[in-house]
């Protein structure tokens, strides 16, 4: 009789939570506020295999699970009372509130204003709503454009963008060349979303992350591994700003 698949004793003390997905390509390693490891596993793969590959990375995920613990403190939430201020294009930016007739949201460049009907001014619910439906059209212009200019230098052609809130993912390119993005990326600087972009767009040519797409991605954008970096290390903190629906 087979024994059950125990984890190794050397990652008892890591907070590890696993997931399988139907979707996901490769076994993966992420870090969720809180410093929570979630150990994303394939269909197919085994849990041996997926620990294997957790305990040789083990360092690293205690490292970035720590900093998170210790380091970065979830913001607190948005008050809507005209002192709030949020990242737009990577740059702290004021979201305004003013009182008006009717609901509606304002993105410019130097700020973000939020009209509000007074009897509105207490439904948390709806000003988040109305705040991220306004941040969504804002990423879908933003991308819509950088993907028009890279695919124009890369001479690649693609369906999209189709705008998201992905869990686990910032972009993908489907291999019908819909490119997806997260709407979040908007909240990044703005040499992040290119980036995210650039990384999608490659991916039209090659479908992998072999080195002949990592040295495409690197003459269509110079530099990308500061970006990349940056994705990893403050990624996370574009999911409190506005949380997902419970």
């Amino acid at each position: 009789m087979n024994r059950p698949f125990e984890p190794p004793a050397a990652l008892a003390a890591l907070p590890v939570r696993e997931r399988v997905s139907s979707r996901a390509r490769k076994l993966r390693i992420e870090i969720r506020p809180g410093g929570e490891i979630w150990l994303i596993i394939p269909q197919g793969i085994s849990r041996a295999r997926a620990y294997a590959f957790l305990a040789e990375r083990a360092d690293w995920a205690r490292r970035h699970a720590t900093r998170l613990q210790t380091q970065i403190a979830a913001p607190m939430p948005l008050r809507f009372d005209g002192t709030d201020r949020i990242p737009l294009r990577g740059i702290d930016t004021p979201l305004r509130v003013l009182l008006a007739p009717a609901l509606a949201v304002r993105v410019a460049t130097d700020d973000i204003a939020l009209a509000v009907p007074p009897q509105q001014l207490a439904d948390r619910t709806a000003l988040e709503r109305a705040l991220g439906r306004a941040l969504r059209e804002t990423a879908r212009a933003d991308t819509a454009a950088a993907l028009s200019i890279e695919a124009s230098r890369l001479d690649i052609g693609y369906h999209g963008p189709r705008i998201a809130d992905q869990r686990s993912r910032w972009g993908s390119c489907s291999a019908g060349g819909l490119i997806s993005l997260n709407w979040r990326l908007v909240m990044a600087p703005a040499e992040v979303l290119r980036y995210v972009v650039v990384h999608e767009l490659c991916h039209r040519r090659h479908h992998d992350h072999s080195p002949r797409f990592w040295r495409l991605v690197a003459r269509q954008m110079p530099g990308f591994e500061s970006p990349r970096r940056w994705l990893r290390l403050h990624g996370t903190e574009l999911s409190w700003i506005l949380p997902r629906p419970a």
